[in-house]
């Protein structure tokens, strides 16, 4: 989308900063978080709404035609067999990462932040790489990441931690639960024992690349 192509809009701030106009484009409730959804690839709208708790069919149909209208995503219908209409971010769109990794690193930092609360299995990779130091041991390794309805493959070297939808049969470690359990044992620092024992985990591969991989995430000291 050009800026000749903008559909006028009523303004919420007579503002010429950048701020201001970041808030025109997501600052309603759920904005952001339908393009942290779509932070790792396409959706369908079944599949935003199921991820995103308490949202209305309606109100997520509106926060959609908003971001599309914005030139944030687009929406298109794939191919046979799928044959389905999805949601993608814009290259623009994808710009935004940044900016909830800040966000995220900030706010993580208050005394009201509750990290036990329900999180998408998009969320929990997105922390991932939020959290990841800078300065960190030079580990390189992938992972599988497997979550009820949704998995991730994740490899990690000296530039960062690269991480997609898909599956993988090459992974060094398999994590297989769910997001609020990988929470826990990611920030919580809970043993793998103790919710494989539950009935919570299932971890293959190797466990000492595993929890090399855990004990590189913490979450930031609060105010």
């Amino acid at each position: 989308m050009t800026s000749g192509d903008a559909v006028a809009t009523e303004r919420w701030y007579d503002d010429a900063c950048g701020t201001a106009m970041a808030l025109e484009i997501f600052g309603e409730r759920w904005s952001l978080l339908v393009m942290r959804e779509l932070m790792l690839g396409p959706r369908r709208f079944g599949e935003l709404k199921a991820q995103l708790g308490g949202i209305s069919a309606n109100v997520l149909t509106q926060r959609l035609d908003s971001l599309q209208r914005s030139g944030v995503l687009t929406r298109q219908r794939l191919p046979p067999p799928a044959n389905v209409q999805v949601y993608e971010l814009t290259p623009w769109g994808y710009e935004v990462e940044p900016v909830l990794q800040a966000m995220g690193r900030w706010a993580t930092r208050s005394p009201l932040h509750d990290p036990m609360l329900p999180l998408s299995p998009v969320s929990a990779m997105l922390s991932l790489r939020t959290m990841l130091p800078e300065n960190r041991p030079p580990l390189g390794m992938t992972l599988a990441f497997r979550f009820p309805g949704d998995a991730f493959v994740g490899r990690l070297d000296g530039d960062g931690l690269a991480i997609e939808r898909g599956e993988t049969d090459g992974a060094d470690v398999t994590f297989e639960t769910d997001p609020t359990t990988f929470a826990l044992l990611v920030y919580g620092k809970r043993p793998f024992e103790d919710a494989e024992a539950g009935g919570t985990l299932t971890l293959t591969g190797d466990r000492r690349l595993a929890q090399a991989f855990v004990d590189l995430f913490a979450l930031p000291p609060k105010f």
